[in-house]
Order: C-alpha cells, then sequence, then structure tokens
C-alpha cells in the first residue's frame, strides 16, 4: 500500500455526476488547487450495504466540511450512469438520494490503482490471457488533500469497515489549526483545545498542563 502523505495528489480527468444528478464530462480535482482543501474518498461500490451508509453520513455533515472550506468528492469503479441512478434512489430502497457532493465515476478503475487502494490487480494467466487476481473494487480509502494539492492524511480500511466521519472533522481540524498557529497537535487533540510547541520544552509544557 502506497503512502501517499506529503506527495502531491494524483492528478485523473473523468466522469461525475454532481449536485445529485448532473452528469459532468471531464472532472477533475484540479478546479480546487490554490482554493480549497479536499476530501476524496473511495467506496467499493452503488447499491451495496456499508457504502450508503458512508454516503449519506457524508452528506449529513457537509455544511460542516462546505464551513471549513473543504469540498467531499466520493469515488467508486462504477460508471457515471450508476452513480445517477443510485442517486435517484430513495434510501428507503437502498438509495442515496440527497446526496449532492461530487461522485466520480472510475469505471478504468485507474484512479483506485492511482491511489493504490484497488482490491486487486490485473496479471497474466499462463496461456497470457489478462486476468484479474483479488476484487475489482476500490478499499475504503480516504485521502485529505490541501490546497496546494498535497496529501496531509490518509486511511484506508477494509471493506467490511465503515468510517467515522467525525474523525475526518477531526483531522480537518488538526490540519487547518496547524497551518494557522503553527502548533502541532496532541493525541486526540480537538478544535477548542490547546495546540503543542513542537519542543521538548512545548511537550513538557503540554503534559504539566493535563
Amino acid at each position: 500500500m502506497a503512502v501517499l502523505v506529503g506527495k502531491k495528489a494524483p492528478g485523473f480527468t473523468a466522469n461525475a455526476v454532481v449536485n445529485g444528478g448532473e452528469i459532468v464530462e471531464g472532472f477533475s480535482l484540479e478546479q480546487y488547487l490554490g482554493k480549497k482543501y479536499v476530501v476524496f474518498f473511495f467506496y467499493p461500490a452503488d447499491f451495496t450495504f456499508v457504502c450508503p451508509t458512508e454516503l449519506l453520513a457524508f452528506q449529513d455533515k457537509i455544511q460542516e466540511f462546505n464551513s471549513r472550506n473543504v469540498e467531499v468528492v466520493g469515488c467508486s469503479v462504477d460508471s457515471h450512469f450508476s452513480h445517477w441512478k443510485w442517486l435517484q434512489t430513495d434510501k428507503n430502497q437502498g438509495g442515496i438520494k440527497g446526496v449532492k457532493y461530487p461522485l466520480v465515476a472510475d469505471l478504468s478503475k485507474t484512479i483506485s490503482e492511482n491511489y493504490d487502494v484497488l482490491a486487486g490487480n490485473y496479471d497474466y494467466s499462463e496461456s497470457g490471457d489478462v486476468t484479474f487476481k483479488g476484487t475489482p473494487m476500490a478499499y475504503r480509502g480516504l485521502f485529505l488533500i490541501d490546497k496546494n494539492g498535497i496529501v496531509r492524511h490518509q486511511t484506508v480500511n477494509d471493506m467490511p469497515l465503515g468510517r467515522s466521519v467525525s474523525e475526518t472533522l477531526r483531522m480537518v481540524d488538526a490540519l487547518q489549526f496547524f497551518e494557522e498557529n503553527g502548533e502541532v497537535c496532541p493525541a486526540d487533540w480537538h478544535k477548542g483545545e490547546a495546540g503543542m510547541k513542537a519542543t521538548q520544552e512545548g511537550v513538557s509544557e503540554y503534559l504539566s498542563n493535563k
């Protein structure tokens, strides 16, 4: 599994569905460079079981992300047509109607491959045929990308393990606190709490106030 933290987020151009139903060709994260932070997350597939709980949970908190100047963008190996249909399907029928942030279509699986979250890989059989070993879907990868396009935080969950949206917000707060104050964030830090100077004296002062 590649560690992308500290590196430029892999670029892509793909079809996407935005605003809950508008199909866009040539969607790219480059539109946010210099302007916004991005939470870019992968999920295995449309019309599954854990996935709608995650996508709806991100939508429930979308105002909190937006208030922090963060764009949330989802991605799976499904087509934009599948995304569109899922977005039109009511929650009580397994759909995610009401989700407004962009969903990227990674039908070629190249975006998942470049972010190293594809749960398998292409190979050749003894007869020379192309085969796929593993599961041709993405793990639950999540990447926090700063305004310069650099990955600052990443997590990757196996498919049965849903993510914590609150933890994602906490990491956004931690990054922005560090950028604004130059102080680092200790264990279990939350917005509104004191940071810590990145010196031995700063550590001692922080621990003495605990």
